[in-house]
């Protein structure tokens, strides 16, 4: 059962190719109304939940913080509590798993070493603040009332089916229509990269077998400068989709934003010794799969951008900056 708010990122468009519709249930609404979430649990017996529901992008966050805070940790707290009221005491073969981001660890420098599950939490945004909220009130209802948790850390998720505000997707768009592909101060930021689908195994894998009570980080293996990054997708570009001249010509650095973290890596020796999961996809196969998706689907990118105010967002929050 999939409950959502169908908020500027969300879209029915996205459920169209499940390949057994019987088996899906979609509910439209907020997981910050209680009495609908309680009343989900209680009808359809609900014994697992999986809380990928957020608001995500850091951009968004330092524009405007307040939905950041009504969701990730309201939310959060709504599902909690829901949860420990309709279970109560029989929570035998429950589980309530939080996705949460590498973000509440704050910023990394190129000697340090990557994130663990004991790294101290450092937060640098509204959005990485409200993530770090919701991960210590899901901890604390393990600790208080024995809810049976499990967190999992995960670094930049991309792939098909992304809403075009984050890197990857942005810039693939951008460049299909001739835009400019905008890059944050010298670009030497560092992410580490994991294609949706590795990180969706990893978060069934702890559901079915991870420690209640436990974190795990999920990552990528795979490091890149975002400036090397947009490099390789106008490469791949202009090797799937060549246009009159290189997308590269596109790349325009803007002023960085407030509070840029240099650089993320996760440490996965927890995931992979406890529970055998390593990713699948490098980053060169993962962007390929990604690009070869959005060329293939020009219906879902037309939707998207024509029911999402897209053009007014992009021009709000990069347009002010100016190039440098």
């Amino acid at each position: 059962m999939n409950l959502d708010a169908l908020t500027y990122a969300g879209s029915m468009e996205n459920l169209r190719d499940l390949a057994d519709e019987s088996r899906h249930l979609f509910v439209k609404g907020d997981i910050c109304d209680a009495e609908l979430v309680r009343k989900l649990l209680i009808e359809h017996k609900i014994d697992t939940v999986v809380h990928f529901a957020a608001e995500t992008h850091v951009d968004r966050s330092i524009l405007g913080p307040a939905p950041f805070i009504q969701t990730n940790v309201t939310g959060t707290f709504t599902l909690l509590e829901a949860a420990r009221q309709v279970w109560g005491k029989n929570r035998s073969g429950k589980r309530f798993h939080h996705v949460s981001t590498d973000e509440v660890f704050g910023s990394l420098s190129l000697q340090d070493d990557a994130f663990t599950e004991s790294t101290p939490y450092d937060p640098h945004s509204p959005y990485s603040a409200s993530k770090a909220a919701s991960d210590h009130l899901v901890r604390s209802y393990f600790h208080t009332y024995d809810l049976p948790v499990t967190i999992t850390n995960c670094s930049n998720n991309y792939g098909p089916y992304q809403f075009p505000e984050k890197l990857i997707p942005l810039t693939i768009l951008n460049a299909l229509r001739g835009r400019s592909l905008p890059v944050y101060g010298d670009g030497m930021q560092i992410r580490d990269w994991l294609y949706v689908q590795d990180h969706c195994e990893a978060v069934r894998l702890v559901i079915e077998n991870g420690r209640l009570g436990e974190t795990y980080n999920v990552g990528g293996n795979n490091q890149s400068h975002n400036i090397g990054l947009v490099r390789k997708i106008c490469q791949v570009l202009d090797e799937l989709h060549p246009a009159s001249r290189s997308y590269l010509s596109l790349i325009t650095h803007v002023p960085d934003r407030p509070g840029h973290d240099r650089r993320y890596a996760m440490d996965i020796k927890k995931i992979h010794a406890e529970l055998g999961w390593s990713p699948k996809h490098d980053l060169e196969s993962g962007l390929r799969e990604t690009i070869r998706w959005y060329l293939d689907n020009p219906e879902w990118v037309k939707n998207f951008l024509a029911q999402n105010e897209y053009d007014e967002w992009l021009d709000l929050n990069y347009s002010d900056r100016g190039a440098q």
